[in-house]
């Protein structure tokens, strides 16, 4: 199993910021998939999931409204698209294989850090 973070960055606050996973080792269509993140200091925080088919998203009250999760599973690629960023949006950005509920227990990629600041 190999999930790979990518696009985070440096950006300011009222930016946008696209995040891709592309996953590999293991049929990426069968699975929901989840966005995690973790700010400096804290524990981690979970912050969106989508089902196997792409056509149920859920969204943590933080990011509801500015953020969007997505999935290409001809590309086994997940999406995070990031508006309206904040500075307590400031994080490293996981992804995880797992739903809502057992994420924690899900297989995490290495994180691609974000950051807001001005």
């Amino acid at each position: 199993v190999q999930l790979v973070e990518s696009g985070g960055g440096m950006v300011q606050p009222g930016g946008s910021l696209r995040l891709s996973c592309a996953a590999s080792g293991f049929t990426f269509s069968n699975y929901d998939m989840t966005w995690a993140r973790q700010a400096p200091g804290q524990g981690p925080e979970w912050v969106s999931s989508i089902n196997t088919g792409g056509g149920s998203t859920y969204y943590a009250d933080s990011v509801k409204g500015r953020f969007t999760i997505s999935r290409d599973n001809a590309k086994n690629t997940l999406y995070l698209q990031m508006n309206s960023l904040k500075s307590e949006d400031t994080a490293l950005y996981y992804c995880v294989r797992g739903s809502v509920s057992d994420y924690l227990n899900g297989y995490w990629g290495q994180g691609t850090q974000v950051t807001v600041s001005s």
